[in-house]
């Protein structure tokens, strides 16, 4: 085969971050020869996954069904596909060696930090938590070991105070097609770029899970700001106890004073605003939501809560 042709591609995709590189494939004139993403009742708890069937139609793309991308009947299916590359974006599970081994050229992911730092799970998540100012992502071929492959590209970008954890990854999906366009040709021209990372700088952030969103009122306002923006939507949520109820926080802003009450929610002088006392300051809570009802806006809710106020646990 002529190097500089178009290249044999099988994606696999699951949420939205995906969308965005799989189009600039198709773009290009890659032959994305199949889809591979998770069965519906499967993706449906995946934080973030989004539904294929319509760019798969509009691709004339075929569209795969899995359990696990490491399922014998996936890797015989994949096998068969004959792809010359795997591209693996927005993907939870991590590729086994038998697949991995299978596309002549090499199986391709993303993971959103500048590699080595911030391997494992929910690295947009934790660097908010954290309170990074610069994050970015980086175009690896996969290895057997978690986030250990040579890195192809890197793309750095500023997490600004307001963003989210969705905002973020918006940067991380323009980073991808960025970087695809830029590898691409490369790739086909047989000079794929690559280097081995620096594995003694590594750090490895766990795993979340949805019942680690509890609200910590011990901590700063910019702190607990850092944690909602870093968790809400379409992850599930930082969260709190109020009057018995489990209260979901989807938006809020540190203020500089405030009555340093940790966990004290009550309505501003005003009348206009809902607040909530921390280590530190007040927050101001704009977006809440109790558990099995409907989201709104803090003042609305903050009309619940009398004169007295409410003490958050």
């Amino acid at each position: 085969m002529n190097l500089g042709e178009p290249v044999r591609v099988v994606f696999i995709g699951c949420v939205g971050e995906a969308k965005r590189s799989l189009e600039t494939l198709v773009e290009m004139g890659e032959r994305v020869v199949a889809i591979i993403t998770l069965r519906p009742d499967l993706a449906a708890t995946v934080s973030g996954a989004i539904r294929w069937e319509a760019i798969a139609e509009a691709s004339s793309i075929p569209l795969h069904f899995v359990r696990n991308a490491n399922d014998p009947e996936a890797i015989e299916l994949i096998r068969s596909l004959e792809p010359d590359l795997i591209y693996c974006v927005g993907w939870t599970q991590l590729l086994r060696r038998e697949l991995l081994a299978i596309p002549r050229l090499g199986c391709i992911g993303f993971h959103a930090s500048l590699l080595p730092k911030y391997r494992g799970r929910a690295p947009v998540n934790w660097a908010i938590i954290r309170g990074e100012t610069e994050s970015g992502n980086t175009m690896m071929l996969l290895d057997d070991g978690v986030d250990t492959g040579d890195i192809i590209a890197q793309r750095r970008f500023a997490i600004d105070l307001d963003d989210t954890c969705a905002t973020v990854y918006d940067k991380v999906a323009a980073s991808e097609v960025d970087m695809i366009r830029e590898t691409m040709p490369l790739i086909r021209a047989g000079r794929m770029p690559r280097r081995p990372q620096d594995h003694g700088a590594a750090t490895v952030m766990p795993r979340r899970r949805p019942e680690d969103g509890v609200m910590d009122w011990n901590k700063t306002a910019k702190e607990l700001h850092d944690w909602i923006r870093a968790l809400t939507h379409p992850y599930p949520g930082a969260f709190t106890t109020l009057r018995g109820e489990r209260v979901f926080i989807w938006k809020a802003r540190p203020l500089s004073s405030g009555s340093a009450r940790p966990g004290w929610w009550r309505v501003a002088e005003d009348g206009r605003r809902l607040l909530a006392g921390t280590r530190d300051s007040d927050l101001e809570i704009e977006r809440v939501q109790v558990q099995g009802e409907t989201e709104t806006d803090g003042a609305e809710f903050g009309s619940r809560l009398g004169a007295s106020g409410e003490v958050a646990r």
